[in-house]
């Protein structure tokens, strides 16, 4: 079955997670789908997709239409990929979701060998790795997050130098206090005190050592 021959079917997606995505099929790249959900148009790794299907009549949730307003990252002329599609949404408003329990909003500064970094006006600068991305929606053009203005969105928010992974950017903050995936777990959260054998040593706010699988760390942020 070639899926490009299903452009503009409804289609029903599970991503990791146990998160359900269904909508039109827009595109299909190597490594990327585009999936446009009645709202919004979602850019989803492949690598997350767990299963599909084209659904029966009966079993479609809603009937959506096609928005007259596309993607803002939308080319049409061009094969999608995740590196592509996140270089065109460089600057743009965007929300990404990473961890299980909430999507973050902002806009990516920079991309680098198997991370991105990202600014969002509630955690400011952060490290995304690219393993861990589940699918990104760019804003229409009118929109800004939290309804801020330019004015507090700033172009170049950070002085930092960014290292070419996420491991070595990791590494560059040893002795810094940060925390890892949102703080969704309250042992991700303390001073890096360094890096061995594939684990991170994070000391907590009552001085207990707790050692993180550098594989499963998906975003970073310093307090």
């Amino acid at each position: 079955m070639k899926l490009k021959d299903h452009v503009g079917t409804y289609i029903k997606l599970e991503i990791s997670g146990n998160k359900p995505i269904s909508g039109i099929l827009i595109d299909i790249g190597s490594d990327l789908w585009v999936i446009y959900d009645g709202y919004d148009y979602l850019y989803i790794p492949t690598v997350h997709i767990q299963n599909w299907k084209f659904p029966k009549k009966e079993e479609i949730d809603e009937i959506i239409t096609l928005s007259e307003d596309q993607s803002p990252i939308f080319n049409p002329n061009e094969e999608i990929s995740l590196r592509k599609t996140l270089t065109a949404a460089k600057g743009i408003f965007t929300e990404i979701v990473v961890t299980s329990k909430q999507a973050i909003h902002g806009y990516i500064i920079s991309i680098m060998n198997n991370y991105f970094v990202f600014y969002s006006p509630i955690y400011k600068t952060m490290f995304i790795s690219l393993n861990h991305l589940k699918w990104l929606i760019p804003y229409t053009n009118n929109q800004r997050p939290y309804g801020l203005s330019n004015a507090n969105l700033p172009v170049n928010p950070s002085n930092i130098t960014f290292a070419r992974s996420f491991e070595v950017q990791i590494e560059k903050l040893i002795g810094t206090l940060i925390v890892f995936n949102v703080g969704e777990n309250e042992n991700g959260m303390g001073k890096i005190m360094g890096i061995k054998n594939n684990f991170v040593e994070l000391l907590t706010a009552k001085g207990d050592p707790v050692y993180l699988n550098l594989q499963h760390i998906k975003t970073v942020h310093m307090t």
